[in-house]
């Protein structure tokens, strides 16, 4: 059976699914607000999303797991100082050239820097978490079982945390943001090279530090990259993905619909915004997701805001990280269900939850409609329920619940029509 076929007027019953997520969304970021990891209003946003689940849930389970919220981007202001110490370090070094320090001390501000960058954006490992506060942040899942023999399991993933503010995309936007990476970037890289030119002549060049001085603003905009005084609401990134799963399940429940080996789950996970550590989390705390003898999915929706740029992205975590190609192509044949060809993308710069599904060896793949450019809206103030689209969303809702039905009755498979890829191929920004 598909999703068109489980209920009359299936299409105008959908827009009904919408205005239910909508006014979900709505309710959190007005009477409990923004969502920074580990905060009790991310456990409050998970609990209301619970219960408006209500009894399409026959079970509601929940993970606690510590981390640190503001370690995964606080390499952001370390790197800042350090490279404003090594540019420091060869203006000082200018007036006392008979001690030839400032390539020294430059070479240890880079190689620090290089492991937060490898360690905490690139591969999202925990390098220096040990260095900032801790705190308690939580998934929840609604699980609707098979009402015979669990063969399979499809899990929607949204995660209830919201960003903190950055402060550059609210100021000047994708500009901006792009400025206020690739000026310190460039930097970096002439640090590299005047530590270098320095050593191999073997005597401090007074020009080569002035002109280092030109990139201290860079620097200085890298420790104040992020807004601490601002919580986004988060209303589209990514109240909207954590309601993907919300309403499958209570689409399910209102209309009386089990399946009779497939248990399907909506999990609302913590800690995206900090390192995708709520994902890291439940794939460690949940064995079952690797039995094989249960075929398990995991899909993340993520931003559900921007109709024309709706993608499934088929590539993750900056590009390294391939999802689970059979994950791919049944989300993809949803869309054509769905009335909608929907094109792969990268997520070149950034990672979802699906990541960490992904290279923890359990099938996922990112679905999401985000402009890749990135958005004003994106991890700013900008982020309210006020700019929601509700087409968006009820299409959102369309695809997941075409994806449910098709994995009920055909499983993971490579091929689901003729097997076609997507010509088309975009690149995003980051979720």
């Amino acid at each position: 059976m598909k999703a068109n076929e489980s209920v009359e007027k299936f299409k105008p019953t959908l827009r009904m699914y919408a205005n239910f997520a909508a006014r979900t969304i709505k309710k959190i970021c007005a009477e409990i607000g923004p969502r920074e990891t580990g905060s009790e209003a991310e456990l409050k946003a998970q609990d209301y999303m619970a219960q408006q689940v209500g009894d399409a849930a026959d079970e509601v389970k929940r993970d606690e797991f510590k981390l640190a919220p503001r370690a995964f981007l606080g390499w952001l202001r370390l790197a800042g100082i350090f490279l404003t110490i090594a540019t420091i370090a060869g203006i000082v070094n200018i007036f006392t050239p008979d001690v030839l320090f400032a390539p020294y001390v430059a070479i240890v501000a880079i190689v620090l820097t290089a492991i937060m960058i490898f360690g905490e954006f690139l591969f999202y490992r925990q390098t220096i978490d040990a260095f900032f506060p801790k705190a308690i942040s939580h998934n929840t899942y609604c699980v609707r079982k098979a009402s015979g023999e669990t063969k399979r399991r499809i899990v929607i993933c949204g995660h209830s945390d919201s960003s903190i503010e950055w402060r550059f995309t609210h100021l000047g936007g994708r500009v901006m943001l792009y400025t206020a990476f690739i000026y310190p970037v460039v930097g970096l890289a002439y640090t590299i090279f005047a530590s270098v030119f320095t050593m191999v002549k073997g005597d401090v060049q007074p020009i080569v530090y002035w002109i280092a001085i030109a990139f201290i603003p860079g620097y200085v905009g890298l420790m104040i990259f992020m807004n601490y005084k601002i919580t986004v609401d988060g209303a589209n990134d990514n109240l909207t993905g954590c309601m993907m799963g919300a309403a499958v399940l209570k689409f399910l429940g209102d209309n009386g619909i089990r399946f009779e080996n497939t248990e399907v789950v909506a999990m609302f996970s913590g800690g995206e915004e900090a390192g995708l550590r709520g994902a890291k989390a439940a794939v460690k705390l949940h064995p079952e997701f690797k039995d094989p003898d249960v075929e398990t999915v995991i899909y993340a929706f993520d931003t559900l805001k921007d109709y024309d740029d709706m993608a499934i992205y088929n590539k993750d975590m900056s590009g390294l990280t391939p999802h689970d190609k059979r994950a791919c192509a049944l989300l993809k044949e949803a869309g054509k269900l769905a009335d909608m060809d929907l094109p792969y993308a990268v997520l070149f710069c950034g990672a979802s939850d699906a990541a960490a599904i992904s290279q923890a060896g359990i099938p996922s793949a990112c679905f999401a409609a985000m402009n890749p450019g990135p958005p004003r809206y994106y991890h700013t103030r900008g982020d309210k329920a006020d700019i929601m689209e509700l087409k968006t969303i009820e299409k959102g809702i369309e695809i997941a619940l075409h994806g449910v039905f098709l994995f009920d009755e055909k499983g993971l498979r490579e091929k689901y029509d003729d097997g076609n890829e997507p010509v088309r191929e975009t690149v995003g920004f980051g979720l």
